[in-house]
């Protein structure tokens, strides 16, 4: 087999087929030769090498009529194998097209993956000539994805969102309605009953965990595991052949299709601050072998070692001009040709350095904000890396989001009862004013999440106070001491029921907070479920059923505390005041006659200034009012809302809670108290007139919202506990 091979173009890079015949193009400034590798179906056999023809602007190309959609290839690139000035050119090494859209096969852990030899007493100064051809993924020449008919993605305004955080394979792996082919993949996302599932939770944006092309570190694959969250990427084009059902990528347009017939949106949590090659004796997979001194940040001393942002042993080199395309050319093809709505940037500080400081100005942000397609959709930075001054949160530009850990330190520690959090606790759940308020911009750049892939689950979070790794193999070094958890009395399981009865009240706490937050909700998988995982915090290399969520939990407490979080779910969606599009002032809105918001104290009136200072406070209330005032909808709907009254109590002991005085409503009904398994039913609401007593239990919340019926004055009901005139103090 000789094919014929025609000069072509430098662009796009790639393979791209035209109808007639397929263009290669790759950019390597620092390569000498290119030659393209054929391969038959199996990708096993190489069947042709071809020397690329041309050499234009830093590309090396070349037009071959006779490849079509389908052919499997890959590149070897010759070069100099000089470490020590950053050169690692191995043309023993096949390399995996860093613009391949498709790809075949999956990397096979092996030592002829190196390109330096391992027993060689010179570690990578020294050079291995083995062939790795036959551990290496192959690119797939593909035509234009082809799925479903692409309806048109659904309009979420951010102060809307609800994110749902998730994990491809961990959702579905277990389902049992998902078809046993479809399971862990993006067609078993596509299915009924994960969308109803969904739906039921009132989540219209999904956020997925890494779905590019994914690297299995070599000390997970020795100790038998896996990279199972996917933050080690080798291309940011192709989708992970282990999240496809077949090899066909239109499966992914197709998932992305009959989500938006549904209304959800879909964000990809993409890694473009590092790449799955490691440090200076990481493997040669694509971009260290294409040309590592672009791809990559080199120690200015010493370019054998690489700058390390990341904590993953290199950092991407954003700073080169041919880099920031490979990103931005990603970025667009997802969303131009894959239809996704939005991404959440890992370790975005990386990102943004120009070339070693954080700035907004960086080339990377600079070209984010200026193009047409990108800065319309939704971008959320994760604003912290490992690198000088890497914590950023706040200080992204407009038209970003970021992850507020913040928020989830101040929630976390308020509802175990933490002290002197008043003041830090009323900001966060207000959309973090302190943080966000600057530059134009609104509560929608607050991520607000309380548990996330990395961290705790929330059942986790409430039955633990110390991680337990010891499965991922580190002796239980990894993963972080900073829990900020509380186990209600026991670590792990219990069945003792007055702690599992706390455990399933402060969940109740955690999550009606996270709701009804000013900001962004973001709900991590599982959590609805009582997912448990034992305690890991950091479940990253667990591909099995300490990840994967349990459809089959269905215990009563478990199905009580999912009808909960459907029920203060549909309490935000269907009340405006919840999610505003603009930060509280603390002042009356138009002619209405509430504030905003008022922060109330157990006495019935206003927190005094002298109150947020209170080491032993514990206990508050905020009203919302439900004029709209300058609150409008895209097209100028006014979003008047009914008042409500929310109470916190964090402390151990009940504390009598009086309600407010006439001047912010005549009579209140309550809706929920998380001393109970669900919401009270609306033929049992409780009703209380201005200045009356609520028994606030300890530890729990309450949501009252104004009402046209008033009770007689002094009239209890039996159901609630009795009321306490006089609260326990630490």
């Amino acid at each position: 087999m000789t094919s014929l091979v025609w000069p072509g173009r430098p662009n796009p890079l790639g393979a791209t087929w035209d109808g007639k015949g397929t263009n290669f193009a790759l950019f390597s400034a620092n390569a000498t030769a290119v030659d393209l590798c054929l391969f038959d179906d199996s990708g096993k056999k190489e069947l042709e090498r071809i020397r690329l023809p041309e050499y234009t602007d830093q590309v090396w190309h070349g037009f071959l009529p006779d490849v079509r959609p389908g052919q499997l290839y890959g590149y070897r690139v010759h070069g100099p194998y000089e470490p020590s000035a950053g050169h690692r050119f191995n043309p023993n090494k096949l390399l995996v097209d860093p613009y391949a859209k498709a790809l075949s096969g999956v990397i096979v852990h092996h030592r002829n993956n190196y390109a330096y030899r391992h027993d060689h007493p010179k570690q990578d100064l020294s050079f291995n000539r083995q062939d790795n051809a036959r551990y290496i993924p192959k690119g797939i020449v593909v035509d234009s994805p082809q799925g479903r008919h692409l309806t048109a993605a659904p309009d979420v305004p951010w102060q809307d969102s609800v994110i749902y955080e998730m994990h491809v394979r961990g959702m579905t792996i277990r389902h049992p309605q998902v078809p046993p082919a479809k399971r862990g993949t993006f067609a078993g996302l596509g299915t009924a009953a994960v969308i109803a599932h969904l739906k039921s939770l009132g989540a219209n944006v999904v956020e997925l965990l890494p779905v590019h092309a994914i690297a299995d570190e070599p000390h997970l694959v020795d100790k038998k595991l896996v990279n199972y969250w996917g933050y080690s990427s080798y291309n940011f084009f192709a989708p992970a052949p282990r999240y496809l059902s077949s090899r066909n990528i239109a499966e992914f347009r197709t998932m992305v299709n009959l989500l938006h017939d549904a209304g959800i949106q879909v964000v990809l949590d993409v890694v473009y601050n590092h790449s799955g090659e490691g440090n200076h004796l990481g493997p040669t997979y694509s971009f260290r072998g294409i040309d590592n001194a672009s791809y990559y940040r080199l120690n200015r001393d010493d370019k054998r070692y690489y700058t390390d942002f990341t904590g993953c042993g290199n950092t991407l080199n954003l700073a080169h001009p041919r880099v920031l395309q490979m990103v931005m050319d990603s970025l667009r093809y997802w969303v131009e040709t894959m239809h996704v709505d939005g991404f959440r940037f890992d370790l975005a500080t990386t990102l943004a350095r120009a070339p070693d400081a954080y700035s907004q100005e960086s080339p990377f942000l600079a070209a984010v904000r200026q193009d047409p397609v990108l800065s319309r959709i939704k971008l959320i930075a994760e604003p912290w890396d490992i690198g000088p001054n890497g914590y950023q949160l706040g200080h992204f530009p407009p038209g970003w989001s970021e992850w507020n850990d913040t928020y989830r330190n101040k929630v976390r520690q308020f509802w175990r009862g933490d002290s002197g959090l008043m003041g830090d606790f009323a900001s966060a759940i207000t959309g973090s004013s302190n943080l966000f308020e600057h530059q134009g911009r609104r509560p929608r750049a607050s991520i607000n999440f309380v548990t996330a892939h990395d961290g705790f689950t929330l059942e986790d979070l409430v039955s633990y106070e110390r991680r337990h790794n010891d499965a991922n193999g580190e002796g239980n070094r990894d993963g972080t001491d900073y829990n900020l958890s509380w186990n209600c009395g026991v670590e792990g399981p219990t069945d003792d029921p007055t702690i599992r009865a706390m455990r399933m009240r402060q969940k109740r706490n955690v999550f009606a907070t996270l709701m009804l937050s000013q900001g962004v909700p973001m709900i991590l998988a599982g959590d609805e479920l009582g997912r448990s995982q034992g305690g890991n915090n950091n479940a990253y290399c667990q591909d099995n059923e300490i990840s994967w969520l349990d459809w089959a939990a269905d215990d009563q407490e478990n199905r009580d505390f999912l009808e909960f979080v459907r029920w203060v779910s549909r309490l935000r969606a269907e009340h405006p005041v919840f999610r505003r599009p603009r930060f509280f002032h603390g002042r009356k809105l138009g002619k209405g006659a509430f504030k905003d918001i008022t922060w109330l104290s157990p006495r019935g009136g206003e927190l005094a200034p002298e109150d947020w200072g209170l080491s032993y406070a514990r206990c508050l209330g905020w009203h919302l009012g439900g004029e709209s005032g300058e609150y409008m909808s895209r097209r100028g709907d006014v979003l008047d809302d009914t008042p409500f009254l929310v109470l916190m109590n964090a402390h151990y002991g009940a504390v009598p809670f009086r309600l407010p005085g006439p001047e912010l409503g005549l009579c209140w009904k309550a809706l929920v108290d998380t001393t109970y398994p669900l919401p009270f039913g609306e033929d049992r609401q409780p009703l209380y007139r201005a200045g009356e007593i609520y028994p606030l239990q300890g530890r729990a919340l309450v949501i009252l919202t104004q009402s046209d019926v008033c009770p007689r004055r002094g009239a209890a009901d039996p159901s609630l506990p009795p009321m306490m005139f006089k609260p326990e103090m630490e």
